[in-house]
């Protein structure tokens, strides 16, 4: 009975999501989105993070669906190339420079949001099965969280794992209301790194999405995608955020489609977020520095890469790009041993 349920649920949760997604994506035809990529430099410092008459480059098209987008980049410096994820077929993608895209991974359990931990395991957001997981060197899969205090998560959606090896992820849900045995608000969650505890950080937001540290780790970044703003939040010696702290980090709101989604921060406190008409270049202060104009309807998430993290991956609903920056990325964990 519960098989028929959830069946019924991922149902109702592809009709909505294919009615949403046939309205957004009707705005826009592939020879307009040609005519305006552009990159808008909206303050002179922009000059010193990226060439703003650099092209846009589109690597790979044809992704996401009804159920989701293209997700989840991730740089697997090891191996030279780029993971992400395929929500709508629930496929691993995998992006190699000068050798395109193949098929990594099937059957991810829809996952969204990818990292690494310290040891460079996979931490993974699985939308179908409503948890955050991790891949051991095995393969096998270590449930990192799908429940808080006996109650099961909505939806899981993106991860970052902080320098001590907590695991922090955005559970903002999806269109259809929560049942009786799931938690009743979206919320902000940290799992420690032994997986021992976990704290429920926040639920003041309405659609928790994005998720990233400020590069020294004293500002907790989490988009709203339904507010289209990104909040901050200052972080507490135990590893929770000061509360009386949230603020309003950046609005990216607009007339043009587009929501705060995925978020990531380069070595020199940058944050790099989708909004309204773009991707958006932020400095540590919130002020808009530049907007990269993909012309499609969402930036769904980024990812730094290279040898030297200084490429910027970064995904449309159904398109990955790339554009080269001059600053660095936060680098995410590497392998000991390889991949």
């Amino acid at each position: 009975m519960r098989a028929r349920n959830d069946l019924s649920r991922r149902q109702m949760l592809e009709m909505t999501a294919a009615a949403g997604g046939l309205l957004l994506v009707g705005r826009f035809s592939p020879a307009v989105a040609q005519a305006v990529r552009r990159i808008e430099s909206m303050a002179p410092e922009l000059a010193s993070i990226l060439d703003a008459t650099q092209p846009i480059v589109e690597l790979a098209k044809g992704f996401g669906g009804a159920i989701g987008p293209a997700e989840g980049p991730l740089w697997w410096k090891e191996g030279g190339y780029l993971l992400f994820n395929d929500i709508n077929a629930a496929r691993r993608m995998k992006y190699t420079p000068r050798q395109g895209v193949a098929v990594a991974m099937e059957r991810t359990n829809e996952a969204n949001g990818l990292t690494r931990d310290l040891q460079g395991r996979i931490v993974s957001a699985e939308h179908l099965t409503r948890r955050v997981t991790r891949t051991e060197a095995d393969g096998s899969l270590t449930v990192v969280a799908n429940s808080f205090q006996g109650k099961r998560l909505l939806r899981p959606n993106d991860v970052v794992v902080k320098s001590d090896g907590a695991m922090y992820f955005t559970d903002p849900g999806g269109p259809l209301a929560p049942d009786q045995w799931d938690v009743t608000s979206a919320g902000v969650y940290r799992v420690s790194a032994d997986l021992g505890s976990m704290s429920l950080l926040t639920t003041e937001m309405v659609g928790p999405n994005g998720i990233a540290f400020s590069p020294d780790e004293r500002i907790l970044y989490v988009s709203d995608a339904r507010q289209r703003h990104i909040k901050a939040f200052d972080m507490l010696p135990n590893g929770v955020v000061a509360k009386q702290t949230s603020r309003v980090f950046a609005d990216l709101g607009g007339p043009e489609p587009g929501v705060a989604d995925g978020i990531k921060v380069d070595t020199a406190g940058h944050v790099y977020s989708g909004g309204a008409g773009g991707l958006y270049i932020l400095d540590a202060k919130g002020k808009r520095l530049g907007r990269i104009v993909h012309g499609e309807p969402a930036t769904t998430n980024m990812a730094f890469g290279g040898d030297d993290w200084k490429t910027l991956y970064f995904t449309t609903r159904s398109t990955l790009y790339m554009v080269n920056l001059k600053v660095a990325g936060i680098p995410v964990p590497v392998g000991r041993r390889g991949a």
